[in-house]
């Protein structure tokens, strides 16, 4: 037997060109995947006109910033340690993923959640991690500190925040 990729049947071969609203909709969605948003802040934060602009605001979500440090596998693990208050910002305990770190933010883990099961091979992994230019990493002290503002590449993301800037601005 052969499989076909498509679905079986007289309509398994229908072909539909995506329309551009299509396209725009499909990056729009890729962008609440990813990042773990509603639509409501995806207005707020498309409300600002510059694609460079919401890269960095992106990028500097508490959640993205422990990814990018190593601190956490996923994006959703990372969303994870935040809400259940196991981040600390500036020795303050943190809740929320979509904080934004500022340039000289100090981002560390709570002491009472180190000898918790989802930081255990954590100080073997941070050795081998290399964190983005604009953070730096204190493997030590399982902390990372914001050193400047990120430089986001346009091929940063797996999607075109352009298309979504679009498809907001209508």
């Amino acid at each position: 037997m052969v499989r076909k990729p498509y679905r079986p049947g007289q309509h398994g071969q229908r072909r539909t060109n995506v329309t551009e609203y299509g396209k725009q909709l499909q990056e729009k969605q890729k962008v609440q995947i990813y990042f773990g948003l509603n639509t409501r802040q995806m207005q707020n934060l498309f409300a600002n006109p510059s694609p460079e602009k919401i890269r960095q605001m992106l990028e500097h979500r508490l959640d993205q910033v422990l990814l990018a440090l190593g601190f956490a596998k996923s994006s959703r693990i990372a969303r994870q340690m935040v809400s259940h208050g196991h981040i600390h910002v500036n020795g303050r305990k943190v809740t929320i993923a979509s904080f934004s770190v500022h340039v000289g933010d100090v981002i560390s883990i709570r002491p009472e959640s180190k000898s918790s099961k989802l930081f255990e091979e954590l100080g073997e992994r941070l050795k081998k991690h290399e964190p983005p230019m604009w953070l730096k990493l204190d493997a030590e002290k399982l902390s990372g500190r914001c050193t400047a503002l990120s430089t986001a590449h346009p091929g940063t993301f797996p999607f075109d925040i352009t298309i979504v800037g679009q498809f907001f601005a209508r």
